[in-house]
This record gives C-alpha cells, structure tokens and sequence, in this order.
C-alpha cells in the first residue's frame, strides 16, 4: 500500500510556510521600490504581489467552495503596506477554507475558469510553484537593490 508523502495538514505547512517566506520578502523591499524598480523588462513587485494574491486564498476557498469568481487580470502595482494587509487576509482565508478543500479532495478533477481542466491536487501545485518563481524574482531585485533577502529554507 502506498503512503503519501504529506498529510493534508502537513501540506498546508508547506504552502504557509512558502506564503511565509514571501511575505517576508515583501517587507524587505524599501517602500519607495516596492511598485516601481524591475529588472530585464519584468514587473515591478508589487504588481507580482498582486498576482499572487489572486491566486492562494481565492483559490484554496474556490477548491473548497466549487465558486470561482471572475479571474482577477488587475496587475498594477499595490503598495507595500496594502501588499502585506492583504497577505494576511490572505493567509486567513486559507486556513478558514482548508478543512472544506480537504474534505471534498485533492484528486476532484475541476476546470478553474471554465478554462484549465486537471485536479485540485494539480492546481494547487500550481499555485506553489507560481509563488515561489516569482518570489525568486523579488530575490533578484532585493539583491540588485543591494538588499540580501531571506534564507528561502527559513520557512
């Protein structure tokens, strides 16, 4: 019989353990910086912010809710404070709608948006991997801002 290599609590762990790491990414920015320095042609961080708070909280609630809103395509830059407000709402949110995603399941096979078909489990993953290639860009940027970002194993 196979084991799975993470419990739902454990991964739920894991993804707030990444939100955590972001957020402290977040912080280290200089406020001025936040929404407005970018390197080779990318977005500024606080328009990254932005994605990637449409993604973690609304869709764990929507795998939990099977109510997916309009895609929020705002990508304009958010400041700073607003940024870390919302990662905290965020975070919330995740941790209110985790037992109703755990309890309808990873491996429900959905379309989010009525556009990208596979299973929560996969979409989920998503989500992770989404954060943490665009976190890699805030660590570019804070370096080139001469800032050493956080230990990214410190989560």
């Amino acid at each position: 019989m196979a084991v799975p290599v993470l419990d739902s609590d454990q991964l739920l762990a894991h993804l707030q353990g990444h939100r955590r790491l972001t957020r402290r990414t977040i912080a280290l920015f200089p406020a001025d910086q936040f929404t407005t320095f970018a390197v080779g042609g990318m977005r500024p961080f606080g328009a990254i912010a932005r994605e990637l708070l449409a993604m973690a909280g609304p869709f764990v609630k929507a795998f939990a809710t099977d109510d997916w809103d309009q895609w929020d395509e705002d990508r304009t830059p958010i400041a700073q404070d607003v940024a870390l407000a919302k990662w905290d709402e965020n975070t919330a949110l995740i941790d209110q709608h985790w037992p109703g995603l755990v309890a309808k399941g990873f491996t429900r096979e959905i379309t989010i948006f009525g556009q990208w078909p596979g299973t929560v489990r996969q979409h989920l993953f998503y989500v992770i991997d989404n954060e943490i290639h665009h976190r890699a860009q805030g660590f570019t940027y804070l370096r080139a801002l001469g800032i050493e970002p956080p230990p990214f194993w410190e989560r």
